[in-house]
């Protein structure tokens, strides 16, 4: 079992990160990450393939292109952990979720291939975080402009799905 993540002062993120950390808090990361990951699968594995295009509005994601977004994220969020954990300070980039939902036209694949691919990244997110050394977590550097920690990069990872998650019970129905 990986170690247990120390949670990230708040000098450790971007304000706007807030909400993702916040429902990280009180969670044994990586471990968490499992469960969660299980309750996503849960969750949408059920699900109607009548519903996997439902949008809650116009504009919105529908829900293969939110769990499209998922993919996307837990690559580019691993990705800084990869690179801030293993002390790399180049600056990195920051990526517009909007366009990159465009791109990945996931409303032409199927939601279980989604989840798929959403569960194997997950599960190399989790190798990763368990095979960091402990003095990494503390690492920091610099994405999309702002300092961020490799521990706050673990919280988020989290609280990412977690609002995710969120958003799929009370604007989907899911």
């Amino acid at each position: 079992m990986p170690p247990t993540i120390p949670p990230p002062a708040a000098d450790e993120y971007a304000a706007f990160y807030a909400g993702y950390v916040d429902q990280a808090v009180g969670h044994d990361l990586p471990a968490a990450y499992e469960v969660q990951l299980a309750g996503l699968q849960a969750r949408l594995g059920a699900l109607a393939p009548a519903r996997w295009k439902h949008r809650y509005a116009e504009g919105k994601w529908s829900v293969q292109e939110l769990v499209g977004h998922l993919c996307d994220a837990e690559r580019v969020f691993a990705y800084r952990l990869l690179r801030i954990g293993r002390g790399d300070a180049t600056p990195l980039p920051g990526f517009e979720e909007n366009a990159f939902v465009a791109a990945a036209h996931s409303d032409e694949r199927t939601l279980p291939d989604l989840l798929e691919e959403f569960a194997a990244l997950r599960r190399a997110t989790i190798l990763l975080a368990a095979h960091l050394p402990p003095e990494a977590w503390a690492n920091r550097g610099t994405a999309s402009g702002m300092g961020i920690s490799a521990r706050a990069l673990a919280a988020i990872l989290y609280g990412h799905v977690a609002h995710h998650l969120s958003v799929l019970r009370d604007r989907y129905g899911v």
